[in-house]
């Protein structure tokens, strides 16, 4: 898939907020909310960073305050970051009803009407789901789904629908057709010169939509039905993207094909797939316009001002970095000037026979008081010997 730099900025900018959402997490379950910088630097691997963490840490100086303690440095919350936890936890709160319908209608979707947690956990904050969902979201709406483990084992434990809603058993698709007052169909977001993906995407747009709420038959397109299922996975997810690996651990709870990156490659007009740190990575095209995303959730809202803070230290790390190395190279260039003038005053032998040479060699000369009053009694008063 030929690249789109503007999604791919997009991808970049997310990157580095997961990796700082997920150092904000670990100070956050750490006694006091103080971390040692040693025990980042453990997790760095599993953070897929390379280098040293506190270099990363100096990065981002609105976000993680470094202090040094006993010899050892410790890293916290600046007051600015406390500040936007309390506000994503406040808005989390008043979201909880949208993240019930999101995750009721994951479990509508799934063959069995169950997903594994463990499984889920893995997407968890794509669709905004609190770390502690499973005891913050679950028990309070037993009438859409419950918790079950029939085998006992912690990794067994399974959500399972309760009741099939109605209301919730609209896709984007549908919602936005109905709004339209048209038959639902997918949109196409490239340049009209792409003339063979065009006709390729109106051949395929050309068959009835299957909903991915409706009960899987033998005889639906397959195909068919499993662009409208990732395309109403992405909808509901909080950045309209997803990776295709962790798509995949869902193949049988979604009836999803085995090379499901081939497939979502043969509809560039719809999905945008990228290996952006080796990752296979799918966006909807459509959410976005540029690198910019079109509907925000309001997590998302508050998301952003972490990302704005972490730029904003970020570009002040930027600052005060440029401004020591041009002191550095200041400094260097003065250095390398007096060495020079060290080197050409104490060579005798390269002045002109008969040249003056005040002061020697060294950095005395006129630039020594009594030697300055001396050179003046000289010049000025002719019957000074």
């Amino acid at each position: 898939m030929k690249k789109d730099p503007e999604l791919e900025s997009a991808l970049s900018r997310n990157r580095r907020w997961i990796v700082n959402n997920q150092i904000k997490n670990i100070i956050l379950r750490y006694p006091n909310h103080v971390v040692p910088v040693r025990f980042l630097q453990k997790k760095f691997k599993t953070l897929d960073l390379q280098g040293k963490a506190l270099n990363w840490l100096k990065k981002y100086p609105c976000c993680f305050e470094v202090f040094l303690e006993k010899d050892e440095y410790h890293c916290q919350l600046t007051k600015r970051m406390v500040a936007l936890v309390e506000e994503e936890e406040a808005v989390k709160d008043v979201q909880e009803p949208v993240m019930a319908q999101r995750l009721a209608k994951l479990l509508m979707m799934s063959r069995d009407k169950r997903l594994n947690v463990t499984k889920l956990n893995e997407l968890k904050r794509n669709f905004g789901f609190p770390d502690d969902y499973l005891l913050r979201v679950v028990p309070n709406y037993n009438h859409l789904f419950r918790a079950v483990n029939h085998t006992g084992r912690r990794s067994s434990m399974e959500i399972e629908l309760t009741s099939w809603n109605h209301a919730f058993a609209t896709s984007a698709v549908e919602r936005v057709a109905q709004e339209g007052g048209h038959e639902p169909r997918f949109s196409f977001s490239l340049p009209e010169n792409w003339a063979k993906s065009w006709e390729r995407f109106q051949e395929f747009n050309s068959t009835p939509y299957i909903s991915p709420y409706l009960e899987l038959k033998e005889s639906v397109d397959m195909d068919k039905r499993t662009v409208g299922l990732v395309h109403e996975l992405l909808s509901l997810s909080l950045w309209k993207k997803a990776s295709i690996v962790k798509l995949g651990h869902f193949r049988r709870e979604f009836c999803l094909p085995e090379k499901l990156n081939a497939l979502l490659l043969k509809h560039p007009g719809i999905f945008y797939v990228s290996n952006r740190y080796q990752i296979y990575t799918v966006l909807l095209r459509e959410a976005y316009n540029g690198s910019e995303l079109i509907e925000k959730d309001p997590l998302v809202a508050v998301k952003e001002k972490f990302g704005e803070l972490m730029q904003e230290g970020l570009h002040e790390y930027n600052r005060r970095h440029h401004l020591l190395n041009l002191e550095k190279k200041r400094k260097k260039g003065m250095a390398a000037a007096i060495r020079a003038e060290k080197r050409r005053k104490g060579n005798g032998e390269d002045l002109e026979e008969g040249e003056d040479q005040v002061g020697g060699g060294d950095l005395g000369g006129i630039f020594d008081p009594e030697e300055r009053k001396r050179f003046y009694r000289v010049l000025f008063d002719e019957n000074t010997p």
